[in-house]
């Protein structure tokens, strides 16, 4: 290069080398601000919370087929605008919701004069942003692929995390994975590489550290010691795939698309949008406590309904004989053992598992969802998504995969008063599954049809964008505790950290408030459950989802006390309202949920030592604890109803067993 041409090129880097640009926009509050700067030509953004970090300076941008937004980078304008508006969900933690938050929309340009915009929203504790693609020069192109997204997150070196690792796709059984069954770690460093090498899946929780290292203990937990940061992202649908996060790298987590070997190898691993286009949000949930992790509502706040509801589609409670029973029950006569204890529990609902159209049959399927509807009970039936992803055996395969499938087979169900489906075996995060998601909630809503899905990915906003859209299982889930006992002793840990990650998201289908002492038919034999029944009637509580699995056997009714029979019978499904009280991911949980003006408030304690607390529960109006009941040598055995007592302060001493629970109404 000439000295004139490197004159002539410094001189046009001058201008973004001497004058970058800064953005900032605070929360309504104020106690959470987002600070953006275009300096060097890389867009980044940090925040802070109350004046401590929280994130680091971190890149945004992507690269796209039309051009590279990661690199000579430069801010154009800002606009701002308050945002306030409010919705009713009828399926998730909280029925009215209000979303109050701050807008700075930054428009960019890079080298090429070629535009796009970063849209942030902040509201109390919680921030939500995406990227804007217009059309470019003489209004084209009118699409783009985007091919890698630099969106990162820089967390503190105190930093350590609570995550579940991206398993390899086609791998596990019958090809099925991911099915985003992993396994979480707590309280883990960032510096270590997740399991597989594939990263971290949605939603990631993250503990900052103060710069200085305290111990946990629960008296000074949540009060300033630390910071917690959930990250995740909303809003995707059929026109966006689905993302993760990369193995921590270079002191960031990364966005990270899905990989090749999803989908059986079929589709793009890059997202093809319309221009002018948008990408999914990515949220950010910030809290001095755990509190606004529990209690956030940003997946829903910055989506919209992408159609109305057919019907009014309502929540409650499923019985479920292949959880315990396992194939050899799907005939006739074992579901009309479960229709029964349906019915006799005052339950809505029935779910008939795998294989039902070999072993029972579609004309007799008809029968007994007649027989179901005679004793007040609705059927809800499964189907293989499948399709070409993976080999999942299980029948009926074939029904959910096109559009001709789908509109015989729902039209059909709604002529015999079946109300909802659970589909399986889906194949990762590749844009034509999430349009799968969409085409098979879409078609099923113009028949009246609620949708749950397993093996599957976590919902992203899906509660307000689909209205008969129910739940997702994406969680190692109840079947585990039957398969094996070690799935049995990680079920308190594992129940006691999902409402601050995979819950906090989205509802999630766990499946099963499980009532038999053994995992097994008789009672009897196989392993043990290594919880409580407290523990396991609290799950109903802490565990959320519209329409709840509670996993009783037919010996059930004559094997437990009235007392947990009687409560069991009334347990509601939807909420009003729901609040954190206390807790510590992986070691106990307790919330506090409204339905109607009847508050609940239920606990898990993970722990090996009983767990005392004092807790403030007036505004509450509960009066009586549905405990665990212990003999001199503190071992359960069985439970108890007692009144809740106050001291002048109005705090109330709860103690929570090992692996026990609470129910405070």
């Amino acid at each position: 290069m000439t000295k004139r041409n490197l004159l002539i090129s410094l001189l046009a880097l001058l201008p973004q080398l001497l004058v970058a640009r800064e953005a900032k926009v605070g929360s309504p509050n104020g106690q959470l601000v987002v600070t953006i700067s275009d300096e060097g030509g890389r867009a980044t953004y940090s925040v802070q919370l109350d004046g401590q970090q929280v994130l680091l300076p971190s890149q945004l941008g992507f690269m796209a087929d039309m051009g590279d937004f990661t690199t000579g980078l430069s801010i154009k304008g800002e606009q701002t605008e308050r945002i306030s508006k409010s919705y009713d969900l009828w399926q998730a933690k909280q029925k009215h919701i209000r979303y109050e938050a701050s807008q700075l929309r930054l428009s960019f340009e890079n080298a090429k004069g070629q535009k796009m915009a970063v849209v942030f929203n902040v509201s109390d504790n919680n921030i939500a942003f995406r990227y804007e693609i217009p059309r470019q020069k003489d209004d084209n192109p009118k699409c783009a692929i985007i091919t890698k997204e630099a969106t990162a997150f820089r967390m503190p070196e105190t930093t350590t995390t609570f995550l579940t690792p991206q398993i390899d796709p086609m791998k596990g059984w019958e090809r099925t994975k991911p099915s985003y069954e992993e396994e979480y770690k707590a309280d883990a460093p960032m510096n270590v590489r997740s399991q597989y090498g594939q990263g971290y899946t949605f939603p990631c929780l993250f503990k900052v550290g103060r710069g200085f290292e305290i111990p946990y203990n629960r008296q000074s937990d949540g009060l300033g010691e630390s910071l917690w940061v959930l990250v995740s992202e909303t809003g995707v649908n059929s026109l966006y795939c689905g993302s993760h996060l990369n193995d921590y790298k270079d002191g960031a987590y990364t966005i990270a698309y899905p990989q090749v070997g999803e989908n059986n190898g079929f589709g793009s691993v890059t997202a093809s949008i319309p221009l002018p286009g948008v990408t999914p949000w990515r949220t950010i949930t910030v809290g001095a406590s755990l509190k606004p992790i529990v209690e956030t509502t940003i997946a829903y706040d910055v989506v919209e309904p992408l159609y109305e509801p057919s019907i009014e589609y309502k929540g409650g409670r499923y019985t479920w004989s292949w959880l315990i029973w396992q194939d050899n029950s799907i005939n006739y006569d074992d579901q009309v053992k479960f229709i029964d204890l349906a019915a006799a529990m005052g339950y809505e609902y029935c779910l008939v598992d795998n294989w039902w159209d070999q072993n029972i049959g579609r004309e007799r399927i008809a029968e007994l969802s007649k027989y179901a509807q005679s004793k007040g009970v609705s059927l809800l039936l499964w189907y293989n998504s499948n399709g070409h992803w993976n080999d999942a055996p299980q029948t009926p395969r074939n029904c959910m995969d096109t559009p001709m499938a789908r509109d015989r087979e729902m039209a059909w169900m709604k002529s015999i008063g079946v109300k909802g489906i659970k589909v399986d075996f889906f194949a990762g995060d590749k844009q034509e599954t999430m349009k799968l998601y969409e085409d098979i909630l879409y078609d099923a809503n113009r028949y009246g049809i609620a949708c749950v899905f397993h093996g599957c990915t976590i919902p992203r906003g899906w509660e307000r964008m689909y209205p008969n859209y129910v739940a997702s299982e994406a969680v190692l889930a109840s079947e585990n505790v039957f398969f094996g006992e070690h799935a049995a002793i990680q079920e308190p840990f594992e129940l006691t950290l999902h409402p601050f990650c995979r819950n906090a998201v989205g509802t999630m289908d766990w499946g099963g408030v499980i009532m038999n002492k053994y995992l097994s038919p008789d009672n009897k034999s196989r392993h043990t459950r290594k919880t409580t029944d407290l523990f396991e009637i609290a799950t109903a509580f802490t565990n959320q989802t519209a329409v709840q699995c509670i996993a009783m056997q037919p010996n059930n009714l004559d094997e437990l006390p009235q007392v947990e029979l009687d409560f069991l019978k009334g347990i509601p499904t939807t909420w009003d309202e729901t609040r954190f009280i206390d807790g510590y991911p992986g070691k106990y949980v307790v919330l506090a949920r409204r339905h109607g003006t009847q508050w609940y408030v239920a606990g898990l304690n993970a722990q090996k030592e009983p767990l005392s607390l004092t807790l403030d529960l007036s505004q509450f109006n509960v009066k009586t604890q549905f405990t665990d009941q212990t003999d001199k040598r503190k071992n359960v055995v069985g439970v108890q109803m007692l009144p809740l007592k106050a001291d002048k302060k109005g705090f109330s001493k709860i103690t929570m067993q090992p692996n026990g629970g609470i129910v405070l109404f």
